[in-house]
């Protein structure tokens, strides 16, 4: 269990907070949290839009350019996009890791954090929560099924097709970076992490991680010896792993339900003795 310390919030006045700070971490007119709605819809606005993009991309050219890895035309469009969207990612990570970890604040200031802040932080961890039970679905949906119908109507001749490009070298890498950084800021920026390690929440990280030796081996497997591409198909029962990885974010809720709680306690008596 952290250690609170009841020491005044230095960014009470919005006059002291930066724009970005005041749309990721807004109070009411009372001073309490709320949910940073306008991030969030502003957000998710711009990642339909990103991923309505990605989306026309496959459509328009999986039958067109990228039934043959061998052709000239699927290294241009497809294997160009390829090298393109790992490099964005390996770029973010490698800034983004390093931003987090150099830039981190000492653990007297972390456990300095006044609760009404770091219940402001767990406020916004919530609502990227909630934004993320929305576009797993949505990727679900639109790039998952799309593989498995993809690979049921064409024929497999390469390790690199349309949707594996987008889904396994693409969304996923994304989404294991993005946790990876996220869980790195939530670890050195809040009192309840500072010293130690959630567990629940390195499971839902390793998740992604941990099926890429299995994406090797169904990869190699489907390319020279099991033509099935049923998900039930003995090559793919390694993906469970990122299913299972993910049923541990109901044990980070529930250390995020617990600190929420012991954090309102504090605020409830700070307002009470003033």
């Amino acid at each position: 269990m952290a250690i609170t310390v009841n020491t005044p919030s230095h960014s009470d006045s919005d006059d002291e907070r930066s724009f970005l700070t005041r749309c990721i971490f807004p109070y009411n007119a009372d001073g309490a949290p709320r949910i940073p709605v306008g991030f969030a819809v502003t957000v998710m606005a711009v990642l339909a839009v990103l991923i309505g993009l990605y989306r026309w991309y496959m459509e328009a050219t999986a039958f067109t350019v990228g039934l043959d890895y061998f052709e000239p035309e699927f290294q241009t469009y497809w294997m160009s996009w390829l090298y393109g969207q790992l490099g964005v990612i390996a770029l973010v990570g490698a800034i983004g890791v390093p931003y987090c970890f150099f830039t981190r604040p000492s653990k007297e200031e972390v456990l300095a954090m006044s609760a009404k802040d770091e219940l402001g932080v767990y406020v916004f961890i919530l609502t990227i929560m909630t934004m993320a039970s929305v576009l797993v679905p949505v990727g679900l949906g639109l790039f998952v099924e799309a593989d498995a119908a993809w690979h049921q109507v064409t024929i497999r001749d390469t390790d690199f097709t349309p949707t594996h490009i987008q889904l396994f070298y693409g969304i996923i890498p994304a989404g294991a970076t993005a946790l990876i950084i996220g869980i790195l800021w939530m670890h050195t920026r809040l009192p309840n992490y500072v010293n130690r390690v959630s567990v629940p929440l390195v499971m839902v990280a390793a998740a992604p991680l941990l099926i890429m030796p299995n994406l090797g081996y169904n990869e190699w497997g489907h390319t020279f010896f099991y033509a099935e591409e049923l998900f039930a198909a003995p090559v793919h029962w390694g993906f469970v792993m990122l299913g299972w990885g993910f049923f541990a974010i109901s044990g980070f809720i529930l250390e995020v339900i617990n600190r929420m709680l012991t954090l309102t306690k504090i605020e409830s008596n700070e307002n009470a003795a003033v």
